[in-house]
């Protein structure tokens, strides 16, 4: 790297500082207003003061629940198809994904365990887990999921779901060829972008056309104010395009370069990608389900843009002892505590309205995952920030306990949002309710208990194996025994989650075979002026 590179980082981290304080001072002095009108965007007239969620608050059907549906009528309809496309086929990269996860986990103490099958030995069967939760279950089920909000948020159907359907397809198709490239050994051999980059050109494709619709949806929109979950959502579908692609450039990146910019991109998938279809999420599903608009909107124009200005840099703390310059692993420490900036602001808005509704909590599963999901949001965005001081990096670096925390964020955060979100989604899309409450219950608990069980024991583990290895009279071996118990720990907690990932594939397998009767339908499709 350059020192003229080096100063053009630097140039762009005091531009955001500059940036942030002049939003801060445009908010503050009621230059940009935002405020109840603008927080309550997202309910139509007398909806405030419903709670939202048929499991929990329904009346004796999905018609008497969803009263208000009648007028979004046409707004889901555009969208239901690949909606439910994407959906459905996220949720088989999940069970996929965590087949895969649960046996990587179970190699780690049980290494000679199917060691003759070369697909599932586990530098393969571990880069698959990876690969399919984060392309398949979380980046198709998120995109599923903003595509749904969306036209709800802009009070417009869907534009171009052709489009959408083709975009889905290409997407699955570079997922299964990525999937079985792995599984053959051909791989780009980097993190995160170990699908072939011959093969990412079908995910870039169909990145491009769900991008699409979403972008002309909104450019067509009915409501004068973004949402903040608008923003969210199509901030990442333009910041996901563009990391993927220079990542990917093929024999662009070489040697220290090459590791700078894996980095860069891996942390960016988390926090440019994925974490804008949670955080979307949770704004939305929270206050809808409360029937209150969020504790403070002012804030939330804050949290947005100062995860847009800070976080692109926070990734290369991961190469804190390479062969790197200094000053770059230095500037992604400040940037990683300037995060603390956007995470306190989400967390003052969908923690308090929350806790100041804690009825809603008690009654409606939906609202359990999706707020317990934004609390993880909370924690490993604080464990990430000072996870990469160097006092603590020098520990944790290397070892188990930077896996549990990549899991707090990817599976803790994003995942449960993403059951919660569609755990309310669904009886509005088919207008009919989930047939088990006992289900959902049980999907809850498998997850969370397994989940538990899994971070603590990595955690534990990390914390050990890092002061062990830091100590010159302690042995590979002797430490590599000394954390075998806990990865049995990360076995039970896994195989857990699984249970619970199949309890709920089975679940909305039956709500899909499920027939309504008639008066219980929901009128989303009669003709009626949006306004």
């Amino acid at each position: 790297m350059t020192p003229i590179l080096g100063i053009l980082l630097a140039t762009s981290f005091v531009a955001s500082l500059v940036a942030l304080g002049i939003l801060v001072w445009a908010v503050a002095n009621k230059l940009i207003f935002v405020g109840k009108a603008e927080a309550s965007t997202i309910f139509l007239e007398g909806e405030i003061g419903h709670p939202d969620d048929s499991a929990s608050f329904g009346g004796k059907n999905e018609a008497q629940t969803h009263h208000f549906d009648v007028l979004r009528a046409g707004i889901d309809r555009a969208g239901k198809g690949p909606v439910m496309v994407l959906v459905t086929a996220g949720i088989l990269w999940l069970l996929i994904g965590s087949i895969f996860g649960v046996i990587a986990s179970l190699k780690l103490h049980w290494p000679d365990w199917l060691a003759h099958i070369a697909p599932i030995t586990f530098g393969r069967a571990r880069t698959l887990h990876l690969n399919i939760v984060a392309y398949g279950w979380m980046s198709v089920t998120g995109i599923g999921v903003a595509l749904w909000l969306l036209p709800r948020i802009f009070h417009t159907p869907l534009r171009r779901p052709n489009m959408a359907y083709l975009g889905a397809l290409l997407w699955t198709l570079g997922v299964v060829g990525g999937t079985l490239a792995i599984a053959s050994g051909w791989s780009d051999g980097i993190e995160w972008l170990e699908f072939p980059w011959q093969i990412d050109l079908l995910l870039a494709a169909g990145g491009f056309f769900l991008a699409w619709p979403a972008i002309e949806t909104a450019a067509r929109r009915k409501s004068r104010h973004i949402y903040v979950s608008g923003w969210y959502f199509l901030a990442g579908m333009v910041w996901f395009p563009f990391l993927f692609l220079v990542a990917n450039i093929p024999g662009l990146h070489m040697g220290a370069q090459q590791a700078t910019v894996n980095w860069w991109f891996a942390h960016n998938v988390l926090g440019l990608w994925l974490t804008p279809m949670g955080v979307g999420a949770a704004y939305y599903i929270i206050p809808k389900i409360i029937g209150k608009p969020v504790y403070s909107y002012n804030v939330s124009l804050l949290g947005f843009w100062s995860l847009a200005l800070f976080y692109s840099q926070v990734g290369i703390h991961h190469l804190m002892g390479g062969p790197i310059p200094t000053w770059a692993v230095t500037l992604s420490v400040v940037h990683s505590i300037m995060m603390f900036v956007p995470v306190i602001a989400v967390a003052i808005n969908q923690h308090v309205t929350v806790a100041k509704n804690m009825w809603a909590f008690k009654q409606s599963m939906a609202l359990r995952f999706v707020w317990i999901g934004a609390l993880m949001y909370t924690l490993s965005s604080f464990q990430g920030s000072i996870e990469a001081l160097r006092s603590v990096n020098s520990v944790t670096h290397f070892t188990h306990y930077t896996v549990g925390h990549a899991h707090l964020g990817a599976y803790g955060f994003v995942s449960l949002v993403l059951f919660g979100t569609l755990y309310y989604m669904m009886p509005h899309i088919l207008g009919r309710r989930w047939p088990y409450p006992a289900l959902v219950k049980a999907h809850f608990w498998l997850v969370v208990v397994g989940f538990s069980i899994y971070f603590l024991s990595l955690t534990i583990a990390g914390v050990l194996q890092g002061t062990a290895l830091m100590d010159p009279s302690s042995t590979f071996a002797e430490i590599t025994k000394m954390v075998v118990p806990y990865l049995e720990g990360r076995s039970i907690g896994g195989t857990l989650m699984t249970l619970g990932h199949f309890v709920f594939a089975a679940h909305f397998a039956l709500l899909l075979l499920q027939k309504a009767p008639r008066d219980n339908a929901i009128d989303t499709f009669a003709l009626a002026k949006v306004s």
